[in-house]
């Protein structure tokens, strides 16, 4: 089994080359760039790297997910952040876990960097959380088979909560691999915002979504707690 790579992007130019190069591996295929209208050097340093650029018609995360899955050849769809990178050996680890017919995906456990006492617990309940109820958020790598991906009709055309609502859906098919390897992702979001403040918005935001708010109210509530 091959694994497409694939990385939606928005004015990513600090981190998109490293991300690229962590994508390195003999199960890899392909690596596809979907860049969403960056304003910055993002898809110029694409262009110059082994990874395929994809214009995105339309801005936003699920959308370019979707449209780099439509572009994908391999039987492994990755979806990786374009601020997160895939430790040595992801492709092995992934292939052999799809080696199991009864595994229609998975995801990783992460590391935030730069760290700290506080970020570093945070990436460790968020690995153990997703591991007890099998459901991850996007900046995990999750991963699925072709096929499956299809079935469930890919990401769902939603401005937040894409990640949880692939997830759920995913986790409806069959077995979620979750693998030990550490993906290492920016805790920017975490430092700007504040960790305790974004735990307390994220949790907000799930329980929310899971009690009916649609997604669209949540991206207006979101923007407006930032």
């Amino acid at each position: 089994m091959q694994i497409s790579v694939i990385i939606p992007a928005l004015d990513e130019e600090p981190s998109i080359l490293a991300t690229i190069g962590s994508c390195a591996g003999d199960a890899v295929r392909e690596v596809i760039v979907v860049d969403g209208g960056s304003r910055d050097r993002t898809a110029e340093l694409v262009r110059s790297s082994p990874a395929r650029l994809v214009v995105a018609e339309e801005r936003g995360r699920a959308r370019q997910m979707n449209a780099g899955a439509r572009r994908a050849t391999g039987e492994i769809l990755l979806f990786l952040h374009a601020d997160t990178q895939l430790p040595p050996g992801f492709d092995r680890a992934v292939v052999e876990a799809l080696a199991d017919p009864a595994t229609v995906g998975g995801r990783f456990d992460i590391d935030l960097q730069p760290g700290s006492p506080l970020i570093t617990l945070t990436a460790r309940l968020i690995s153990l959380r997703s591991r007890l109820s099998r459901i991850a958020t996007g900046d995990q790598a999750l991963f699925a088979r072709r096929a499956v991906f299809e079935e469930i009709g890919g990401y769902q055309d939603i401005p937040i909560m894409e990640d949880l609502a692939f997830s759920i859906a995913l986790k409806r098919r069959g077995r979620i691999a979750c693998l030990r390897q550490q993906v290492t992702s920016s805790s920017r979001r975490w430092r700007a915002d504040g960790v305790v403040r974004t735990i307390l918005l994220m949790w907000t935001m799930r329980f929310l979504y899971f009690c009916g708010v649609s997604p669209r109210r949540l991206k207006q509530l979101y923007a407006d707690t930032r």
